[in-house]
């Protein structure tokens, strides 16, 4: 009988090691192949954020010939971890990323479960020692936008449709809205949110009701051209976002917010494969890239920072800036523009003072927003009009 007890206990502990076996990932040792995989929250088809990851992940896989790279899209923030199981066991994979700031707390209880895994989370703020954080930010370029739209909207008011109001959507109508009252101190930007990063018919409702209140200039968080399409079919103008919207709306798109997000992702594999990042060292790693790195970019499409049509209205519209003197819109643009795509950055839109909508100063004057504060900011700046959940 103890024989018999003895036998069970031991094959219990094989049966459970067998499982921590199945279970387990290989550290990865600089110099060999990687297999990156990449978590979607939409469809790679989706014309924003998701498509511009995806094309990015194709520039990587090309240019390096070491990277194996497979994705996995339209997964649910609840079924993180399961999807990074499955790449982690099924597809061996040695990095992860995940690209949503939705998958944060499932992509953190994943670095715990798999510690020899590197990972790293898009838009979120939790890390751990084998999982770093990332970002290509469109502040800078959503106040540039903003002085265009301020110059150029006739009715001064300014259609903005956003997707969720976490942080990240909330910085950038806010610099959005900076740049629109810097030009234009009567315009105001009305918000619409859809609760949804792709819902196009949401997206096409929330458009319409604000032309119905008189936008006739868009910006938007949407991932799909239809806030562009919708603007344009009611002779409203709007900006790209995230991926180059110009040709749905050739007459009508004056701009917008282009990214790069391979930038990002051949730094991050390249460390990777020469062993300067590690599963143990990524505690402390946290990209924040904006102008001055190449991750992002103004313009319509890729190479026409302005569509050319709208120039001339830029050129002829003279603001009074306090720091510049008398310059055009156009002229004020470039010079913001290159003060931030510097190395040595000497303009932010936030910076002080700057007041929210209730009148409270939040940035103080000279004063910048540290990092932190631009990403957990929650509060809007005078010129938004509309909901604004969260609002301190």
């Amino acid at each position: 009988m103890q024989k018999k007890i003895l036998l069970t206990a031991v094959l219990a502990v094989v049966l459970i090691a067998g499982i921590a076996v199945i279970g387990a990932a290989k550290a990865y040792v600089p110099g060999t192949p990687i297999t990156a995989g990449f978590i979607y929250v939409g469809p790679i088809g989706d014309y924003g954020w998701t498509h511009a990851h995806d094309v990015a992940r194709q520039i990587v896989a090309k240019e390096f010939p070491w990277l194996k790279t497979v994705y996995v899209e339209n997964v649910a923030a609840g079924d993180t971890v399961s999807t990074i199981d499955k790449l982690v066991n099924d597809k061996h994979c040695n990095v992860i990323f995940t690209t949503s700031f939705d998958f944060m707390n499932g992509t953190l209880a994943a670095a715990k479960k798999y510690p020899d895994v590197i990972f790293a989370h898009c838009s979120g703020f939790k890390r751990a020692p084998n999982m770093a954080t990332y970002m290509a930010d469109f502040y800078q370029v959503y106040y540039l936008n903003g002085l265009m739209a301020g110059a150029l909207t006739k009715t001064n008011k300014i259609g903005y449709v956003g997707a969720f109001p976490i942080p990240e959507l909330k910085r950038h109508i806010s610099a959005f809205t900076i740049g629109v009252r810097t030009v234009n101190p009567n315009a105001n930007v009305y918000v619409r949110w859809t609760e949804a990063w792709e819902n196009p018919a949401a997206a096409k409702e929330a458009t319409e009701a604000l032309v119905a209140e008189g936008c006739d200039v868009f910006a938007f968080t949407q991932d799909s051209p239809t806030v562009v399409q919708v603007a344009a079919a009611n002779g409203a103008l709007s900006f790209s976002h995230y991926s180059p919207m110009y040709r749905f709306a050739p007459n009508n798109v004056i701009s917008g917010e282009l990214v790069h997000w391979d930038k990002i992702y051949a730094d991050f594999l390249r460390k990777v494969y020469n062993g300067t990042y590690t599963a143990h060292n990524l505690q402390n790693v946290d990209y924040w890239w904006l102008l001055s790195q190449g991750a992002v970019e103004m313009g319509a499409k890729p190479g026409m920072p302005i569509n050319p049509i709208f120039i001339n209205k830029l050129k002829a519209t003279i603001v009074d800036d306090p720091e510049l003197g008398k310059i055009s819109v156009y002229d004020l643009i470039q010079t913001r523009l290159d003060q931030m795509a510097n190395p040595g950055i000497t303009f932010d839109p936030f910076q002080g003072p700057v007041y929210d909508r209730k009148g409270k100063l939040e940035v103080p004057a000279g004063m910048w927003m540290s990092v932190n504060s631009l990403t957990s900011m929650q509060w809007a700046v005078k010129g938004i009009i509309g909901p604004w959940p969260g609002e301190p």
